[in-house]
Order: structure tokens, then sequence, then C-alpha cells
């Protein structure tokens, strides 16, 4: 029992106590916010985009396989019966036959894509801004707002903007690889600066 007690606590002090803190500053509209980060985040933030990405793929991967995919049952549905403010918006899409055929491809493909490229670390914050975009009409499409603004929707919404604002795909992802990659002896994201808004 000493043994695993005294192993436990050189672990935490591994973990906890070999790591440093390294400060974060930004500032928005002339409000500036800092803070110290416990360099351990790195992990969580990896946690997050592999959680996020997996959820995702799953999702989309359920839809694909479990015969053929509509959301107009929902969009013409779903809203009203929560009492959406956007309810009559998503009924007016469930009755757009060519928007529809986008929607029925778009949805579990683009959940796919979103998954696989958060999972691998590819374009990630492409893949995020996605997932977040999503999340959106799915928040406004649910509106389960019985507890509180606050539900699942919005929070999934924050992950994925926490995982591209952290640059998660530079976490044992491909976008590290990318990002380095040599175009006429630059680095890609130098060359194209641009490129810093899809992968990271």
């Amino acid at each position: 029992m000493v043994f695993w007690e005294n192993y436990i606590c050189y672990v935490c002090y591994t973990l906890f106590m070999s790591s440093r803190e390294v400060s974060l500053e930004s500032t928005i509209g002339g409000i500036s916010v800092e803070g110290q980060l416990h360099t351990l985040s790195v992990w969580f933030i990896l946690a997050l985009r592999l959680m996020m990405g997996l959820a995702f793929l799953q999702a989309g991967t359920g839809k694909l396989l479990g015969g053929e995919f509509s959301a107009a049952g929902y969009l013409a549905n779903a809203p009203a019966a929560n009492g959406s403010p956007f309810a009559d918006l998503f009924v007016a899409m469930s009755q757009t036959g060519l928007f529809m055929d986008f929607v029925n491809v778009a949805v579990p493909w683009g959940q796919v894509l979103i998954g696989l490229g958060l999972l691998v670390g590819c374009l990630t914050r492409l893949a995020a801004f996605w997932g977040a975009f999503m999340m959106v009409l799915f928040y406004f499409g649910n509106w389960d707002v019985a507890h509180g603004y606050i539900n699942g929707d919005f929070a999934y919404m924050l992950v994925f903007l926490s995982v591209a604002a952290f640059g998660a795909g530079r976490i044992l992802g491909l976008d590290a690889y990318i990002e380095r990659y040599d175009v006429g002896g630059k680095p890609l994201v130098e060359r194209y600066s641009w490129m810093r808004y899809f992968l990271g």
C-alpha cells in the first residue's frame, strides 16, 4: 500500500510540479486580458479536439450508414415544436427542394469531414469553424432553453471555437507539418499567411 501511495505522489509531482506556466495576453476592441496557462493544458486541448472529432465522425457515419438521410422532417417540425425564434426560416428551408438536396448531402458528409479533420489535426481551424457553424444551426433548431440559454449545442459551439483558437491541430496533428512545408524556401504559412485561418 505504501508503494502505491508513494507512486501516486510521484506521478502527481511529475505532472504538476515539473510543468510550468506560460503567459497569455490578448487585446480585442481595446480591452486586454491576460493570464497564466499551465503547460498540461496542451493535453486537454488535444482531448477536446479528439472528442469533438470522434463525436462528429460518429454522427456523420451514423447518418450515412443508417439509410437515406433527410433533414426535411427535422427542419419542418422540430424548431416549431421547440418554439425556436427561427422556426419559420427552418420550415421555409425544408420546403425548398434544391436546398434540401444540398443539406441532405452536406450534413452527413460535413460531419464526417469535420470529424476526420479534427481527429488527424488537418485543416483544423477550417473544420472547427464549420463545426461551430453547424452547432449554431442546431442551437436554434433544437432551441432547448428550459434550463437557460446555455445548453449542450451552445457548449459544443464554444468547444469548436476553443479548438480553433488554441491551434489544436498543431498538437500531435498534421497541421504542425503542413504549416512548415517548404514553399520556395519559406514555410507554407509564411508564404501564404491566409492559410493560418485554415490550419492550426
